[in-house]
C-alpha cells in the first residue's frame, strides 16, 4: 500500500495553507437528472429502502390503435398496453487515500482535508465519465456499459442495426446498414462536419418513426412547455458549429433564453441545446482517409438510468497504532443507457430509447 508523502515544496517553514483544487465540470449533467419518466436522466431509489442488487425501469408504449366510434363496440376492442422493461444492476464503488501524521505535520497544507476534497472531485469525475460511458455504449456488459470502443465489431452492427436513426456525418446517405465501421469511413473532414443542417437532421430522425423504432421523447420545462433536446458536442465539433453559426449566433445564444439547463457559451438551434464537453470520446482514424471522428449525443426523455443503493460517503480508519489515518469514500450505483426491446420479449432487439447518435469529423486545427 504506498502512503501519500509530503513533497520538498510543499514544507516550508512559513506557506499559505490555501490550496486549489483543479477545475473540472464533475457537475455537468446535475440539471439532467430526476426521479420522473421525463427526465434525461432517470434516477431510482428504490434500493434504498430494500435489498437487491439491480432495478427495473419501466417503458409503457403509447396506443396505437384506431378506438370505436358511435355504437361500435368497445368490449373485445380493448388494446394491450405494450410494456417493456430493463434492469439496471448496481455495483459498490470505493476509492481511498492514507496519510501519516508525521507527513501531514511536515505539509504546510492539511493533508487529510486534502485527502477529502480530492476524493469527493474524484466521485463527480467518476460519475461524469461514466454517464459519457453510458451514452456511447452499444451494450451491456457484467459490470456496466460496454463503450462504443471497447465493442467488438459484431456488437457495434447490431446496435447499428437496431438504432437506424443513427448518423454518420451530414448525409443518411453514409450510413451502410449493419456496417458500423464502414459508415464511419463516409466521414470525411469536409462534408461531414458538425452543422446546423446535421443537427437538424438528426433531431428529425429521432423524432420519426423508422422501422419499429419508437420516436425519442423531447424535454419539456411545465406541462405546456416549448419542446427541446439537450446535446452534447467535443470542443472541436464545437468549434465547427460555431463557424457554420456565425452569421445567427447572436440569435441563438443561451443568454437570450430563459431555460435553467444553459449555460454560457452553449448554443441553441432548432429545438436543440447544445452543450461542449470536453471529455467526449474521440475515435481516431475511423473515418475517411483515416482521420479522426467523434460522436454527437442528442438527448431526450429517459435517455439513461440510474440505480441507487446509497448515497457517497466518507470513512476514516486508523492503521498503525494510530500513526496513519485512512480516507475513503463509497458509494454504490448503477448508470446505464435505457434501452427496451422490441420483439417477442424485453430483451430481442434492443433499441436506445431517449437518445439519437451522430458521428462527425473531429479534426484538429
Amino acid at each position: 500500500m504506498a502512503d501519500t508523502r509530503a513533497i520538498p515544496g510543499l514544507t516550508p517553514q512559513q506557506w499559505d495553507d490555501k490550496y486549489f483544487n483543479e477545475s473540472i465540470q464533475g457537475d455537468v449533467f446535475t440539471d439532467l437528472m430526476g426521479e420522473g419518466v421525463n427526465s434525461p436522466i432517470q434516477v431510482k431509489t428504490d434500493l434504498t429502502v430494500k435489498n437487491g442488487d439491480s432495478v427495473t425501469f419501466a417503458l409503457v408504449n403509447r396506443l396505437t390503435g384506431d378506438g370505436v366510434i358511435d355504437d361500435e363496440t368497445l368490449e373485445g376492442n380493448e388494446e394491450d398496453l405494450g410494456k417493456r422493461s430493463q434492469k439496471v444492476t448496481t455495483h459498490e464503488r470505493a476509492h481511498a487515500v492514507r496519510v501519516s501524521t508525521y507527513q501531514e505535520q511536515l505539509s504546510a497544507i492539511p493533508l487529510r482535508e486534502a485527502a477529502k476534497d480530492s476524493l469527493k472531485t474524484w466521485v463527480s469525475e467518476d460519475t461524469r465519465d461514466r454517464i459519457i460511458d453510458a451514452m456511447g455504449s452499444v451494450a451491456s456488459g457484467p459490470t456496466g456499459p460496454i463503450r462504443f470502443q471497447d465493442a467488438t465489431e459484431a456488437q457495434r452492427d447490431a446496435w447499428l442495426a437496431n438504432n437506424p436513426q443513427t448518423l454518420y456525418g451530414a448525409a443518411v446517405a453514409n450510413t451502410v446498414a449493419s456496417d458500423s465501421s464502414a459508415s464511419l469511413l463516409n466521414v470525411d473532414a469536409t462534408n461531414d462536419k458538425l452543422t446546423r443542417r446535421a443537427i437538424s437532421l438528426l433531431k428529425r430522425r429521432a423524432l420519426a418513426r423508422i422501422g419499429d423504432r419508437p420516436k425519442i421523447r423531447p424535454l419539456r420545462i411545465g406541462d405546456k412547455g416549448k419542446r427541446f433536446f439537450v446535446s452534447y458536442a467535443s470542443p472541436l465539433m464545437m468549434r465547427d458549429l460555431r463557424a457554420d453559426m456565425e452569421a445567427v449566433l447572436d440569435d441563438t445564444t443561451a443568454a437570450g433564453e430563459a431555460i435553467a439547463l444553459f449555460e454560457g457559451g452553449d448554443l441553441y438551434w432548432d429545438g436543440v441545446i447544445v452543450k461542449e464537453l470536453d471529455e467526449m470520446p474521440n475515435y481516431a482514424g475511423l473515418g475517411a482517409g483515416g482521420i479522426d471522428v467523434a460522436p454527437f449525443y442528442l438527448i431526450g426523455a429517459q435517455a439513461l438510468g440510474m440505480a441507487k443503493v446509497s448515497p457517497w460517503r466518507t470513512r476514516e480508519k486508523d492503521f498503525d497504532y494510530g500513526r496513519k489515518k485512512g480516507v475513503a469514500i463509497i458509494g454504490f450505483d448503477g448508470i446505464e443507457k435505457l434501452r427496451f426491446g422490441t420483439g417477442a420479449t424485453d430483451l430481442d432487439a434492443p433499441k436506445d430509447n431517449g437518445i439519437a447518435t451522430g458521428f462527425f469529423a473531429n479534426v484538429g486545427d
